[in-house]
């Protein structure tokens, strides 16, 4: 089946579907009409199933079946069911899609994060090079400035103030990764902060207060920047590389993917703001610290590899009831 002419061939009809399915009163004619293109797309969609390998597509025609289906049951989807299953379907399936995006930014930016640590930390010419001063005491000493940076606001106020710089730091990453150079450039100072601020703790021979206040919240806030460095260069790529829809229409549905992800990161980020404001200035043993966040980085990774896949293969190969929003662009 060529599923690109197949969907041109039907476009109008769920366009038209779509129309009558968002409208609050319906003609006699119309409310016929309604019935009669919901039976047609399930079967459509039915048949997709078989032969599609586009996820998305199906997805969204799902989407607009779920919808129809209230209006033909007259019924309302319920808001707090719909953001539910937006956190058990929506979410985690659009995290999963993305993944081969984060990952591979994850490693690129761990790799030159380790890179710059060893070159400040072995070789003098780094400092020279960064523009780092040879006195930095008052940042690496016991008490000093990167310890004290977690500790030196209420903690509330603190991690009120992590969630909204991480929010942002995440929005810019995802919305310029468009025009892929700015997002890349933010990805690289971010690995460049990590790498020397860990490349000067190494040479003051103190790594394990490093990795005992950055490790808490590091790994699950790190995790989410990958998430959406990924999630935006792929939509910067969508813009080179449309594939066979035409630029507008495939800019159009990675936006819709990448804008689910900006919204389910509000939630992630509001768990590492928690855990940076709470947790990592506490006084417990460091090692149960670390092991906090390696828990939420832990279920994170659950929640997308297990959560995510599962909806994923679900759309894929059976019926699903996914809510949203969905235009014609997605189809």
């Amino acid at each position: 089946m060529d599923v690109d002419a197949y969907s041109l061939a039907h476009r109008r009809a769920w366009e038209r579907l779509d129309y009558l399915s968002k409208r609050n009163k319906l003609t006699g004619a119309e409310a016929d009409e309604l019935v009669m293109l919901y039976r047609r797309t399930s079967q459509q969609l039915a048949r997709l199933q078989s032969h599609s390998p586009d996820p998305e597509l199906i997805a969204g025609l799902s989407a607009l079946l779920t919808r129809a289906r209230g209006r033909v049951l007259g019924t309302r989807a319920d808001t707090w069911q719909g953001i539910g299953r937006f956190f058990t379907h929506r979410f985690p399936a659009a995290l999963y899609r993305a993944w081969p995006w984060w990952v591979g930014v994850a490693a690129v930016f761990l790799l030159v994060s380790a890179s710059l640590a060893v070159w400040v930390d072995r070789f003098d010419s780094a400092r020279t090079v960064l523009g780092i001063s040879d006195d930095t005491a008052d940042l690496t000493a016991p008490g000093g400035a990167f310890e004290t940076y977690y500790s030196e606001h209420p903690h509330g106020a603190f991690a009120a103030q992590v969630w909204t710089n991480n929010a942002w730091v995440t929005a810019m990453a995802l919305f310029t990764g468009v025009l892929i150079l700015p997002a890349a450039y933010l990805l690289f100072m971010n690995a460049l902060n990590l790498g020397v601020s860990a490349g000067l703790m190494a040479d003051a021979g103190r790594l394990d207060s490093f990795f005992g206040f950055i490790l808490p919240h590091g790994t699950l806030e790190l995790t989410a920047v990958f998430v959406a460095g990924g999630a935006g260069l792929k939509l910067g790529w969508t813009l080179i590389d449309p594939g066979r829809l035409s630029r507008v229409e495939a800019v159009a549905r990675q936006g819709r993917a990448t804008a689910t992800v900006a919204l389910g990161l509000v939630g992630v980020l509001l768990v590492c703001g928690f855990i940076e404001g709470f947790v990592t200035p506490s006084p417990l043993p460091a090692p149960i610290r670390i092991a906090i966040g390696f828990t939420a980085e832990a279920l994170f990774l659950v929640y997308v590899f297990g959560v995510g896949r599962s909806v994923v293969l679900e759309q894929v190969g059976g019926p699903t009831d996914e809510p949203g929003h969905l235009s014609t662009s997605n189809l």
